[in-house]
């Protein structure tokens, strides 16, 4: 819903070319126009930032942008300018030089070396089509509310991702015995000495999986400078706060890391639900992991208007953390009974998988619902379930239309 009473007028941000990298005036946004999410307090600004279409922004220092959920019709590829940007600190690297940018592999490991972004794309190259997804996408929804960046449905992105896998790095360099997680650090940094750094931590089996990946590219372009560029880390299936942008420092340890981000931030409930009763803390927590369950109805929103009697298309998306989506049903009676939707084509299981059905709707209110199953039998709650951090939303998705 857009109200164009609301032009918010400031500079726009500067950009200019340097080489192949990407050097940036600043990241003051031109605000276009208001968005309003589907909860309370939902008024949003609709901004402009460099290499993006007009994104909902929910902060500008850092810049967080979420994408307008009807980008998620245009296809199952959601397109460089229109991929979500979350960051947690201020200090950006708005001037990268890729010619002389480099990633450093430490610790314990054999042979520690400094690998420049040209030695890297000389090495065998990989794709892999994978579903990069905020913590707390969908915070908003949460009842009752939590702290956080109240975020919409639209922190998401699947996009084509080019780069070598990490365990080559780690095979390069010799991992030592004894290792028992990796680190990962980029070169955005805290305004504050006080704020602790960005860095993130996997075990050394899971680094060292094959899939787990340094991107320099993504949907067949350079990653945009909001994405990561030049190099950033992929994580196959698991929660974006993994996935570290700007990725310049590699360190094998041999002990758990302990960092802020680890210990503290990004936990949630012991369970195998992920979840407590509403208002009350968690027993015990562990660091956030793989992705759930979720499908989303694109070509419909809610408070919509379809045709009475007639067909009605209704098409989607579903993704999990990577065991893949084995089917989709629609209920057009509020979930008394479903019918199958018929999926489309399968970009791998870690993708945004599409689907389809056409429905016939007798006049007045429908409720419609789309759930997913996985390749392991999990799907999405029909309530929503609840934590503090307002994280992992999964619940079975309603539309609400009106045939008439």
């Amino acid at each position: 819903m857009l109200d164009r009473r609301n032009l918010i007028k400031r500079a726009g941000a500067g950009i200019f070319a340097l080489g192949s990298g990407l050097r940036l005036e600043s990241l003051n946004a031109l605000a276009l126009d208001t968005v309003t999410l589907p909860f309370e307090n939902g008024e949003r600004p609709l901004v402009n930032y460099p290499q993006k279409r007009p994104m909902i922004g929910l902060t500008s220092r850092p810049p967080q942008l979420e994408t307008p959920f009807s980008v998620f019709n245009e296809g199952t590829l959601t397109p460089n300018d229109a991929f979500f940007v979350r960051y947690h600190l201020s200090v950006l690297p708005l001037s990268v030089d890729p010619d002389t940018f480099f990633v450093e592999i430490n610790g314990k490991v054999d042979k520690p070396m400094k690998l420049s972004l040209q030695e890297i794309k000389r090495l065998d190259a990989v794709e892999l089509v994978a579903v990069n997804q905020c913590s707390g996408n969908s915070r908003g929804f949460f009842n009752p509310r939590v702290a956080g960046g109240q975020l919409g449905n639209g922190a998401m992105g699947n996009a084509r991702w080019k780069g070598v896998p990490l365990k080559v790095i780690l095979d390069k360099v010799g991992v030592q015995q004894g290792a028992r997680q990796v680190t990962f650090n980029g070169l955005d940094g805290p305004v504050s000495d006080q704020t602790p750094d960005f860095v993130k931590a996997l075990d050394i089996d899971h680094a060292g999986d094959g899939e787990v990946m340094l991107a320099y590219a993504m949907n067949g372009q350079d990653l945009p400078l909001l994405n990561g560029f030049p190099l950033r880390l992929i994580v196959p299936g698991y929660y974006g706060t993994y996935w570290v942008k700007h990725l310049n420092e590699i360190t094998v340890i041999d002990n758990a890391f302990d960092g802020f981000w680890m210990k503290t931030a990004y936990r949630i409930p012991d369970s195998t639900c992920a979840c407590v009763a509403p208002g009350t803390p968690p027993k015990a927590t562990i660091p956030i992991n793989r992705l759930n369950v979720r499908s989303f109805i694109t070509n419909v929103q809610d408070g919509a208007k379809v045709k009475a009697r007639g067909e009605t298309l209704l098409k989607g998306i579903a993704f999990d953390g990577g065991y893949g989506i084995a089917e989709v049903a629609v209920s057009t009676d509020g979930g008394k009974m479903w019918a199958g939707a018929k999926l489309g084509q399968d970009l791998g299981k870690y993708s945004f998988r599409e689907w389809q059905i056409t429905v016939q709707l007798a006049a007045g209110n429908h409720e419609l619902k789309v759930r997913a199953v996985n390749q392991i039998g999990q799907s999405q709650p029909t309530e929503a379930l609840w934590n503090p951090a307002g994280y992992m939303r999964n619940v079975v998705e309603t539309v609400r239309v009106t045939a008439v």
